[in-house]
This record gives structure tokens, sequence and C-alpha cells, in this order.
């Protein structure tokens, strides 16, 4: 019986270290848990960073392809204005320059069909209304014929480049008439 009361002493002992035990265990594996939320948190925070930067790269990819004709455009720009104000210039009926200026005219044609196949085209917004995006204002001019804030008169055509404006067309807007100011009646 000595034997029996020894191991019943024991057993509490034995079970309180299980249940100490336990409790370690259940504070380490709580540790263990907090920890793997944080590293799984972490990784979604650089896969998706990750993502951002491909997806900025990608973007800067495509917009250096869309836009790498920008400086080599705008330097050809004068001559489209060049060859545009030959033409304005130049009487069609005049016989001594007639072949120049059918020349002229295929070579304007030629340099407008390369700029449209490389997405430039041309601003001319004589009659629409002034949009300080894409016109730019060089004076303006009291008009009865045209609405107000309108482009009356373009002196040089602007340019987009795939959306992007390239150069702005210089235009004269419209502006209502100054009223009249009232007669005074000497007579009253």
């Amino acid at each position: 019986m000595a034997d029996e009361q020894t191991q019943d002493n024991q057993l509490p002992e034995v079970s309180a270290e299980v249940e100490a035990a336990g409790g370690e265990l259940d504070a380490r594996i709580q540790v263990l848990e907090e920890e793997l939320a944080v590293a799984q948190d972490k990784a979604l925070r650089m896969a998706a960073d990750l993502q951002n930067v491909r997806r900025r790269a990608e973007q800067d990819v495509e917009k250096a392809h869309k836009f790498a004709l920008e400086k080599f455009a705008v330097d050809l720009l004068p001559v489209v204005d060049s060859l545009e104000r030959g033409l304005e210039l130049s009487s069609p009926d005049d016989e001594s320059i007639k072949a120049v200026r059918e020349g002229m005219e295929l070579t304007l044609k030629l340099f407008q069909d390369t700029l449209k196949r490389h997405q430039l085209e041309a601003v001319d917004p004589e009659g629409a209304p002034f949009n300080p995006e894409h016109h730019q204002a060089m004076a303006m001019q009291e008009s009865t014929q045209a609405e107000p804030n309108s482009v009356l008169k373009v002196f040089q055509k602007g340019y987009l480049l795939n959306g992007r404006l390239l150069r702005p067309a210089m235009v004269v807007v419209s502006k209502a008439p100054a009223e009249a100011p009232p007669s005074i009646d000497e007579q009253a």
C-alpha cells in the first residue's frame, strides 16, 4: 500500500508538470501563429510590391514606344508648316510655278500621310470652341458672326502624338462685340 500512496502522490505532481508544459506549449503555439501571420503579411506585401513594379515598368516601356518619335516629330513640324505656307502664298493660276506647286502639294501630302501613319494628327480648330488644352490664344478679336470664345483664325496648326499634345495650335479667339456707349440725348 505504501507503493500505491507514493504513486497517488506522484500523479498530481506529474499532472501539474503536464499542465504547466501544456500552458507553455499553448503560449509557444500562440507566438508562432502570430509570427506566421506577420510573415504571411510580409510575403503578400512583397508580392504586391513586385507586381506594382512590374506593371510600372511595362507602362514605362509602352510609353517609351508610343512617344519615341516625339522629338523627331517636333523637328519635322516646321517643314510641314513651311510647305503649307508656300502653298498658301503661291497662286494656283500662275503657269510659271505650276510644276513647283504640284511638287510641293505632293511633298506635303506625303509628309501628312507619314505623320498619320505614326499617329501624329493635326489640330486645326478653325470655327471650333477655344480649348486651352489644345490651343494657344495669340489674340482676341470682336466678332458678330462667331460665338464668343470660338476660334476665328489659325496662325499655326497644332499637333497631337497618340493623343498627347506636341504643339498647341496658335489661334485668334472671338469675343463679344463691345456694347456701344449709350447716346446722350442733348435736346432733352
